[in-house]
């Protein structure tokens, strides 16, 4: 059967992978172990270098953290704050842990994390805070009805300044993170990320407030304001603000996987789902106008069925993930970068566990089997960022540095082999032979024990593959590869 990533595709000629070329003429054959190198573009002006640029984003970020704290500690009182902070901090690690286990497939880097977290709770909540505050007041001394003030500035003002100032971050990190911002499961957890760290920020303030109510009135226990803010936000809506800004990270990462040929569709996405995510928000803070069950109203019909929407959209996107591994990894397979029993395994999240524990049982020591099984979990990113990259490129949605990518991936993945591909192999032949005793077993596998490949030698270069020059096609100083028979 012809492998149909060989097929000619007129569209994209330029994409050297999906070139009318035969597989082995495009990609060549696995180089010898060390040949192997990619080298970094250097960068010449201060204000390009990484460490720069962090520099900076981390200053703006502390400096906005600690007016943000300054502000909302005079609003809520030491007391109000502190109780606020203790509260507020309860969803967030479960909320973090879902978005990270969504993000299994292809762990996107805790920078890219961290970062949407802390612009979530530091610059987007200092915007709103802000820009809130000042429309609120323009409005009633506009009006001179602070009431409807108020309600228009909770259902018109804020939906529009928080999610443009939380869409801030995702736009950042689709723009100046693209190699890691590849498709719609990057869009779900930046998005998750910045909107948990904003509603924490927001929940301290709304609790600390409420303490300080209660204070004031002398209430405590289950009929205190504490105790219903804390039900509402935290037990029944912590979802709230991540499903808001989902929507937008869905349109960037529709529009992540979109061709570039597809310039309108690049940009509509993005602001459809900003728009979709404004218009969820306004409804939600609006609910209460809707009469005394509005707002349970809103939440039966409206706010769980979009949640559990945008649940399995994203659990699908992880699946299709998968089937890409599937679909797409047997090309480099055929070429000699990786052992035929591989793209069955690393398509499967099972086998790809069992292949860090078997690597990491098999060491003689703890550090070491750390050290192999944290190796095979990124031998398993790069393989997802490839079969990624190919997809992309098979729909044309890739730049003039495909190739260039292409090669530091499989640098990567070269770099790895030799731990990496005898525990997937040896991870395929249980999870595709074996029932899950077996497999449970073979978590424990006698240190020092290497078990047996079925596909080739463990190490080095397969057997009956021609050696070519480097990486292939398009790689400076390389020669072309010799061909193979077809099978």
């Amino acid at each position: 059967m012809s492998d149909p990533s060989a097929r000619p595709q007129q569209a994209h000629p330029s994409v050297p992978a999906l070139h009318a070329q035969r597989l082995d003429e495009v990609l060549g054959s696995a180089p010898e172990h060390g040949r192997a190198r990619y080298q970094a573009r250097r960068v010449g002006m201060v204000w390009r270098s990484k460490v720069f640029r962090a520099g900076a984003v981390t200053v703006a970020l502390l400096l906005c953290g600690l007016l943000i704290l300054a502000l909302v500690r005079e609003q809520t009182g030491p007391e109000g704050f502190l109780v606020g902070l203790g509260l507020a901090v309860l969803p967030v690690p479960l909320l973090m842990a879902a978005f990270r286990w969504l993000d299994r497939v292809e762990p996107g880097p805790w920078r890219n994390l961290i970062f949407s977290f802390a612009w979530g709770a530091c610059a987007a909540a200092l915007v709103a805070i802000i820009a809130n505050s000042f429309a609120t007041r323009w409005i009633a001394t506009a009006t001179a009805d602070p009431a409807s003030a108020d309600t228009l500035g909770a259902t018109v003002i804020a939906p529009i300044v928080e999610e443009s100032a939380k869409a801030a971050a995702v736009l950042l990190i689709f723009l100046f993170r693209r190699r890691e911002f590849s498709g719609v499961v990057d869009g779900i957890v930046v998005a998750g990320f910045t909107a948990t760290g904003f509603a924490f920020t927001e929940n301290i303030l709304y609790l600390g407030n409420a303490f300080g109510e209660d204070q004031q009135l002398g209430s405590s226990g289950l009929a205190s304001v504490t105790a219903g803010t804390f039900f509402v936000r935290i037990v029944m809506s912590p979802f709230a603000h991540p499903l808001f800004t989902v929507l937008t990270g869905l349109g960037f990462g529709f529009a992540a996987v979109s061709a570039r040929r597809h310039r309108v569709r690049r940009i509509a996405l993005p602001v459809l789902g900003l728009l979709l995510a404004m218009g969820l928000h306004a409804l939600w803070n609006g609910s209460s106008a809707f009469g005394p069950y509005g707002f349970h109203t809103v939440y039966g019909l409206v706010m769980v069925p979009a949640f559990a929407l945008v649940t399995w959209l994203a659990i699908w996107s992880r699946q299709r993930e998968l089937r890409t591994l599937a679909a797409e990894l047997p090309a480099y397979a055929a070429a000699g970068w990786l052992t035929p029993a591989e793209p069955t395994a690393l398509s499967s999240m099972r086998a790809r566990g069992m292949a860090r524990d078997l690597a990491r049982h098999w060491q003689r020591d703890r550090a070491r089997g750390r050290a192999a099984a944290r190796a095979v979990a990124e031998y398993e990113s790069f393989a997802t960022s490839l079969a990624g990259l190919r997809r992309r490129a098979r729909h044309g949605a890739v730049g003039p540095d495909f190739g260039a990518r292409e090669r530091e991936l499989l640098h990567h993945l070269w770099q790895r082999r030799d731990i990496a591909a005898p525990a997937l192999a040896h991870a395929a032949r249980l999870t595709s032979h074996r029932g899950p005793h077996h497999a449970h077993h073979g978590h424990r596998a006698h240190p020092g024990h290497r078990a047996p490949v079925p596909y080739g030698p463990p190490y080095g270069r397969p057997q009956a593959q021609p050696v070519g020059y480097g990486y292939g096609y398009g790689h400076p100083g390389s020669v072309s590869p010799t061909p193979r028979p077809r099978p």
